[in-house]
């Protein structure tokens, strides 16, 4: 069994500044779990202590039915993938996705065969005679992966792997980590900044702020039914809009500010136009995103959006229909859902 549980873990540094504070997860075994956050939420210090790389100051973690407190990280059976890739430049793709191996004295004929499995399943086969300045970066990516993959762990943990790729190749290597995880059959930990590869790559994920866990969900429960206005505002592209209540001609719950998804700004005409909230904006600025177009406009003192279709006529006004079904209410002192 390759699970994660964390029971009530908190890490304080010497300077008292807590960064992870009293943390519960339970990740099921072959989950691929993402944590994602904003830069310094304690994401990827969550991730180190997983795997003995920082130490713990409170509360327990098992990997498997073992306690790994005090496990130093090479007995832990896991493989970390930096977002530095870590390689080393002298030697070749082979000697690179072998060392691990060749470290722990594993005998010869039974690296070449990891180190060939591995480079067949990350298509590495042409390149093993390369030296990684001769690579490019999802090819130095997949170096990396090839590395953790021959040592066959329980958990996989990844730190912002492809953080310092370009887009195109961000958008590739994602389906390619994620076809990874379909054949391996075991548990990865993934950490990204990037709320959309959050999205699209995740089982479940875990929404991490000032060290504490905001959600922990499917993607589509993330987005649909947001907790907060952190996670609200956090999950989507571009953010969910926040109106206050004396803006919308709508009877709000008490004390509440409204949410709004930016594609929920303009309703389709298929529900009853009577139940329909109207509202005219003048339209600041627009973007075009291929088959979106992104329309920005200040609603009292909010500044919001809606994500509109290519084709749509866009004047310097905008008239928004917004189907009440779609608003979501959120306490204005705390940022909680209000259901």
């Amino acid at each position: 069994m390759s699970n994660v549980i964390l029971k009530n873990v908190t890490k304080v540094y010497e300077n008292k500044n807590k960064v992870i504070d009293n943390i519960s997860i339970d990740i099921k075994d072959k989950e691929f779990i993402v944590l994602v956050g904003a830069s310094g939420c304690g994401k990827s210090t969550l991730l180190r202590m997983i795997a003995g790389l920082e130490d713990i100051s409170d509360g327990e973690i098992f990997i498997g039915d073992k306690k790994v407190n005090d496990v130093h990280p090479k007995d832990r059976d896991i493989a970390f993938v930096f977002q530095s890739y870590a390689l080393y430049p002298h030697m070749t793709v082979r000697e690179n996705i072998a060392f691990g191996l060749k470290m722990r004295k594993i005998d010869k004929a039974t690296i070449e065969k990891k180190v060939q499995e591995a480079a067949e399943i990350l298509d590495l086969g042409p390149y093993l005679d390369r030296k990684p300045k001769q690579l490019s970066g999802g090819q130095r990516q997949r170096v990396a992966l090839g590395r953790a993959i021959v040592r066959n762990p329980k958990v996989f943990l990844m730190d912002e792997p492809l953080s310092n790729l370009d887009a195109k190749l961000r958008v590739q290597m994602r389906s390619e980590i994620k076809k990874l995880h379909e054949k391996l059959q075991t548990t990865f930990i993934y950490v990204t900044h990037d709320q959309t590869e959050a999205l699209t790559m995740g089982d479940r994920i875990v929404v991490l702020d000032k060290g504490i866990i905001q959600q922990v969900d499917t993607p589509e429960e993330i987005y649909n039914n947001p907790a907060n206005t952190f996670v609200a505002g956090f999950v989507g592209s571009p953010q969910m809009n926040f109106i206050s209540c004396e803006n919308i001609p709508f009877d709000c719950p008490n004390n509440s500010i409204v949410g709004i998804r930016p594609e929920k700004m303009i309703n389709s005409g298929e529900s009853l136009s009577d139940n329909l909230i109207k509202m005219t904006v003048n339209v600041e600025i627009t973007e075009l995103l291929g088959s979106e177009k992104i329309a920005y406009f200040n609603i009292g003192d909010s500044k919001c959006s809606a994500k509109l279709p290519s084709e749509f006529n866009l004047g310097k006004t905008l008239e928004l229909s917004i189907n009440p079904s779609d608003m979501y209410f959120f306490n204005a002192d705390t940022g909680e859902r209000i259901y």
